[in-house]
């Protein structure tokens, strides 16, 4: 059975003549597969390249218009896979769509710093960002009745929701490859990134962030446990955003003397790879981190579901120096929505005073697992 994915249809649409469509995500959430299965039902001769291949990187060092017309002969879409591998990428595309006429594009990666960054000046105007991520409840909705959903919702949390593991049956296969994941995928982008020189350092920075999801953090602290500066702390934790392994969540405040923004809380793109850091695959009885599982777990689903849905929304927490505060603020249309995210259903949740005083126009929700799946698909 083949999960069709969220995107199928936008990135239909934005698949234009002399436009670029990015397809980023991080490694193993099956861009390649998403392309390949796909490409055939569009009706139109094309060319796949990877940007692994050392050939092929070798035939873009040439960035003359008369080379890439020879590249591409009559075909009418170009794919260039794990295209960040590929020097000086965007301006070699930027001269395709601008002068071959009715050429069509597909660049995937894996690391916005290499692709985003190398494409976004030259492909102003000329390109569409698209996002994959692991499975979505939204798309694993239509393979499953709400029973099914629920009674496999504590495997979410601890194995998370990576195309893969949709076929495999053990908790130990599960386990396995979540292990692989991280020793040799997970910050594969980020190594062969010029200016790191301690790949250790990363690897225990990623370590401390998994022991502490959802939890604001401070980079004077992490800068003392790891004996590195902060700076080089706030980079790493900026790089490893870009690889799409963390999600940064900033505070929200309209009144500094109250409220907390100093620090930023951050999420993991997938709760399996969260648990594969800590080498914790069991099962949601005999843990004591259930809460924070469930808070990753449904905030990166809401995440996954403003991206495929396209809702512009800026995503806060907020907490006060009184210690009142609030998971998840959603700013939106400039009208703002609170939600309470509890994995206790029993643990009654009222909007914060100060909050309400504070924004008194505001929304408040709580997200339990009784009430999620709206929140979500």
């Amino acid at each position: 059975m083949e999960i069709r994915r969220a995107i199928a249809h936008r990135f239909q649409k934005a698949l234009r003549p002399n436009k670029v469509v990015l397809l980023l995500g991080p490694r193993r959430v099956g861009k390649t597969w998403f392309l390949k299965q796909l490409l055939p039902e569009l009706g139109m001769p094309y060319l796949f390249l990877n940007g692994d291949d050392a050939l092929v990187r070798n035939v873009f060092q040439q960035q003359t218009l008369s080379n890439f017309k020879n590249l591409v002969g009559s075909n009418k879409l170009l794919v260039i896979d794990e295209a960040q591998r590929i020097p000086a990428i965007g301006w070699g595309l930027k001269l395709m769509v601008d002068e071959i006429e009715g050429l069509h594009v597909v660049a995937t990666g894996s690391s916005i710093f290499d692709l985003k960054n190398s494409t976004g000046e030259p492909l102003t105007g000329r390109k569409t960002d698209i996002f994959l991520y692991p499975f979505a409840q939204m798309e694993l909705t239509a393979h499953e009745n709400m029973v099914v959903t629920k009674a496999r919702l504590a495997d979410r949390l601890v194995f998370g929701t990576y195309p893969e593991l949709w076929h495999l049956e053990s908790d130990s296969e599960k386990a396995e490859y979540l292990l692989g994941m991280i020793s040799s995928y997970l910050l594969k982008d980020i190594l062969e990134f010029d200016g790191i020189r301690n790949a250790a350092k990363v690897s225990d920075l990623l370590r401390l962030i998994a022991f502490q999801p959802g939890k604001e953090v401070s980079l004077d602290e992490l800068s003392k446990q790891l004996g590195i500066s902060k700076n080089t702390v706030d980079r790493y934790l900026d790089l490893l955003q870009k690889v799409f392994v963390i999600q940064k969540i900033p505070g929200f405040s309209r009144n500094l003397r109250k409220e907390v923004t100093r620090h930023a809380r951050y999420y993991f793109t997938d709760n399996g790879i969260r648990n594969a850091l800590i080498n914790n695959f069991n099962p949601l009885a005999l843990r004591n981190d259930t809460g924070e599982l469930w808070e990753n777990y449904v905030i990166m689903e809401r995440i996954k579901f403003q991206s495929y849905h396209q809702l512009p929304s800026k995503n806060y927490f907020w907490r006060t120096y009184q210690q009142q505060e609030i998971d998840w603020v959603e700013d939106r249309g400039g009208k703002l929505y609170a939600y309470e995210i509890k994995w206790n259903e029993h643990r009654k949740s009222k909007v914060p005073s100060a909050w309400a005083n504070s924004y008194p126009d505001a929304s408040f929700e709580v997200i339990t697992p009784s009430t999620y799946l709206n929140w979500i698909q």
